[in-house]
């Protein structure tokens, strides 16, 4: 029986989400997170010595040390979104020095954000919490706005600070996709030379893949195919949005798709999405870490705590929370950190 604060919170989705049994992939077919996550795994692949050691010291920080599971604290809001709107409901947040207090004493695993917030404060703090430095980023100044990402720093400037791990987004399906993914590609073999694990953001951008009565830029289907192109250039872990829908590539009508796909490998439970989207991380063997999403004020608590229900049972990694935690007073983001890494430490809650 999961803690009773957890089934308090989900309220009536309760029973749906933890006593859900999956009839698509099978768990047993998956490689599922464990305290042995690296030995079993990531011994096997190409990745060095210091790659292994980077992912284990990630793996090993934090109020989910030891399990397999990752609770990252992502704040790079402040140049995806512009500093103000980001920090507007919590002002000290323009000193970096507080993100990185925020990660340390909510005990996450790691901070990820940008060149500047790292390297500001890189000399008291990257021997206490691993770092993730963000690479690349959608400035929000030109205008019109459009969907771009492009480098802010090195992987060598990311190593110099003491980084473990580097990340990166691209955009799949805009325009500038097609040298995102060459540049990206570059810089983790870069990061995997000088013994950093990889994390990359895959997110679909693409006007044509909104349209009248739905947005499928969230599809099983689409979030996917975008994380199995991720693990296709080597990302030691994908970050992705949580599935809301299927079926994008047929009501769009593009790309490739089979019956099969929304017959046999997802039904419509979140559960049965999320596992579409561990599928195509090689089956789990890259770790599936779902975001937080945007703040919804009143609502955020049950939402992260469904999130990671969602993502533990479907076979992911973690959470990767931001804005919920620091669009708040500190202990009540504290509070809401714990108690999605709470749902993780739970043994009784397992894979549907």
């Amino acid at each position: 029986m999961p803690q009773q604060k957890i089934m308090d919170i989900l309220g009536t989705d309760a029973e749906d989400l933890l006593q859900y049994t999956s009839s698509t992939v099978t768990k047993d077919l998956l490689q599922v997170p464990g305290p042995d996550f690296i030995d079993r795994v990531f011994l096997q692949t190409n990745r060095s010595i210091p790659v292994l050691r980077s992912l284990a010291t990630l793996f090993n920080h934090g109020r989910l040390a030891g399990t397999g599971y990752l609770s990252i604290l992502p704040i790079d809001q402040d140049i995806e979104h512009t500093a103000g709107f980001s920090f507007a409901p919590n002002p000290i947040y323009f000193d970096p020095e507080n993100i990185i207090k925020l990660a340390i004493e909510g005990g996450c695993n790691a901070v990820a954000t940008t060149f500047g917030n790292l390297g500001m404060v890189a000399r008291k703090y990257a021997h206490k919490i691993p770092f993730v430095v963000k690479i690349n980023h959608n400035e929000l100044l030109t205008y019109p706005t459009k969907h771009n990402q492009i480098m802010f720093g090195s992987v060598e400037e990311a190593w110099n600070m003491g980084a473990v791990a580097v990340g990166a987004t691209i955009y799949f399906g805009s325009e500038e996709s097609n040298r995102q993914l060459i540049e990206v590609a570059e810089a983790f073999e870069r990061a995997h030379q000088l013994g950093m694990a990889t994390i990359l953001w895959c997110y679909t951008r693409n006007a044509a893949f909104k349209t009248n009565d739905k947005d499928y830029h969230v599809a099983a289907d689409l979030t996917g195919q975008a994380n199995h192109l991720g693990v296709t250039i080597q990302a030691d872990i994908i970050k992705q949005k949580m599935p809301e829908n299927n079926g994008g590539f047929q009501a769009i009508n593009f790309s490739k798709w089979h019956p099969d796909m929304y017959n046999k490998l997802a039904t419509d439970h979140p559960i049965d999405l999320c596992r579409y989207q561990v599928l195509n991380c090689y089956m789990g063997r890259a770790g599936l870490i779902n975001s937080g999403g945007e703040s919804q004020g009143d609502t955020d608590l049950q939402q992260s705590v469904r999130t990671a229900v969602i993502n533990k049972r479907a076979g992911g990694m973690g959470l990767i929370l931001g804005r919920r935690a620091f669009q708040r007073p500190l202990k009540e983001g504290i509070n809401l950190l714990n108690l999605v890494q709470d749902v993780y430490a739970d043994q009784t809650i397992t894979l549907a």
